[in-house]
């Protein structure tokens, strides 16, 4: 008798969700694909690479346990995999959950798979788009505070019986914006996973592949005990003193107190709701001051599901967007190339070791360099896209496209994420022994985020200068003698930055 199938994907590592959670295992296969032309359609972060195709391995055998059948193949294509699937196994029908990009949606239509709606995020993307229709703001834009209060009342997250927020107040960030502390800290370490065979399996099936950054660390959890082990850790460990240094960055620790649980979020190995709900009992538990609770929860339910709308709501040519008309590559720094830049160089051995870095290194060091530099928006998308772990193609063009770069012209935020080297001085220990001087515009030992920062503002005046978030900034603009040098070291700054030797 033939069963139907349901094609699983690398992102969808749930038996909870709806593609899975009411069927009968004895009436359903299970297909599960790696494309070795995905895999060689990029050049992809080695620790992104192995932890999605470790972390399928290991839930396709929690799903033999449970008593699917799971048809594994590493084939050609996705396509090539269906058609030996259906060869083999004649399922009365293949179904699907909804992808999270609209190329694997358009891939599994042409297919003839049959999609059900996705309920990995706590705001499906149809019902973000009927919040977006009814909040949009005079000038097109939507506003993330909005949706994040909205979620918070719709979900009853921290809200009292009079729908008013916990504590009184929606949003602690000001609470949270403490720079390192004098002595540097003392940080939680991340837990670690010994290699074992599926890793060494994994290694192998990689090898020979063009990609980036050292080899498998075990840094991050390839099954969902391992996935609840750091969920559980991060509660225990790191969330009590999450809040007051969420912004902050220190060069001798890498994730301080944030969770590093979003690999996890976005590839089904945790749900939403049950990281928002331990955290909440851990609040109500004491002992988690309420800024630190709320500060991960508007990550989760805010700021990730806000992404994620945007995605869906923005049209599918939003990725070309660029507003500056920039045209520089990703420049060598960032992917590894030497530098003295001490922040750049610190951060970009993180992405290559890891695949991750929190979101201050990513907005403020690698799209603030980016953008300052003139880097084509949609060429660091790609970048970020294939080097961070928990990178995807909706996380990363709302992130870039409309927050990191201002590629959108201020549909997502109110003016560009820029600044010199002052922001770098305040929010990291970057700038102690760097090669560079933050105070300078020009000269031999400027900084170059300090340079390119005013002649960013130079450049764009007829883009910029009526924002009136930028008065300011441009009034100060304007009071600086030295502007005819900061233009031409900006020149140098930019030509060795595309050459790799800055």
């Amino acid at each position: 008798m033939a069963t139907d199938t349901v094609w699983v994907l690398g992102d969808q590592l749930d038996e909870r969700l709806g593609h899975l959670a009411d069927r009968d295992p004895a009436m359903t296969t299970v297909l599960m694909v790696v494309s070795r032309s995905k895999l060689a359609s990029r050049r992809w972060g080695r620790q992104r690479a192995h932890f999605y195709i470790a972390s399928m391995m290991r839930f396709a055998e929690r799903l033999r346990s449970l008593g699917f059948t799971v048809d594994w193949r590493v084939a050609a294509s996705m396509r090539a995999g269906l058609e030996g699937h259906l060869a083999d196994h004649q399922p009365s029908e293949v179904v699907a959950m909804e992808p999270a990009n609209r190329s694997g949606v358009a891939l599994l239509e042409r297919l003839g798979v049959r999609l059900v709606p996705s309920d990995q995020f706590l705001c499906h993307r149809d019902e973000f788009r009927a919040w977006a229709d009814e909040h949009r703001r005079r000038d097109g834009s939507l506003l993330m505070e909005d949706f994040y209060r909205w979620q918070r009342r719709r979900l009853d997250i921290l809200i009292e019986p009079d729908g008013s927020p916990v504590g009184g107040t929606w949003n602690l960030d000001q609470e949270n914006r403490l720079p390192p502390p004098a002595d540097g800290g003392d940080w939680p370490e991340a837990p670690l996973d010994p290699a074992d065979e599926v890793d060494r399996e994994v290694s192998s099936l990689l090898d020979g592949l063009d990609l980036t950054g050292g080899p498998w660390t075990g840094i991050w959890a390839t099954d969902r005990a391992g996935a609840l082990r750091r969920l559980e850790h991060f509660i225990d460990a790191a969330l009590p003193g999450f809040g007051p240094y969420e912004d902050a960055v220190v060069s001798h620790h890498r994730h301080l107190n944030h969770s590093m649980l979003s690999p996890y979020l976005n590839n089904g190995l945790l749900h939403p709701a049950e990281v928002v709900e331990a955290v909440v009992e851990a609040h109500r538990r004491g002992g988690i001051p309420l800024n630190s609770a709320e500060g991960v929860i508007r990550q989760i339910i805010g700021w990730r599901e806000y992404i994620a709308g945007l995605y869906w709501w923005h049209d599918a040519d939003y990725i070309e967007s660029n507003h500056f008309d920039n045209t520089l590559d990703v420049p060598p720094a960032l992917l590894g190339g030497p530098t003295d830049m001490n922040c750049v160089s610190h951060v970009a051995r993180w992405v290559a070791e890891d695949g991750w870095t929190h979101h201050i290194p990513r907005l403020m060091v690698i799209a603030n360099l980016a953008t300052l530099a003139g880097v084509q928006p949609r060429a660091l998308v790609d970048w970020m896209w294939e080097s961070f772990v928990d990178g995807a193609e909706w996380v990363m063009v709302p992130n870039v496209i409309g927050m990191g770069m201002y590629a959108d012209g201020g549909t997502m935020s109110t003016k560009p994420y820029i600044s010199g080297g002052n922001y770098l001085s305040k929010m990291t220990d970057f700038c102690s022994g760097c090669a560079f001087d933050r105070r300078r515009r020009v000269g031999a030992d400027a900084c170059p985020f300090t340079t390119l920062y005013w002649d960013f503002l130079d450049r764009h005046r007829d883009l910029l200068a009526g924002n009136h978030r930028l008065g300011r900034v441009y009034a100060n603009l304007g009071r600086l003698d030295d502007l005819g040098a900061v233009r031409e070291r900006a020149v140098e700054v930019r030509s060795r930055l595309a050459a790799g030797t800055l």
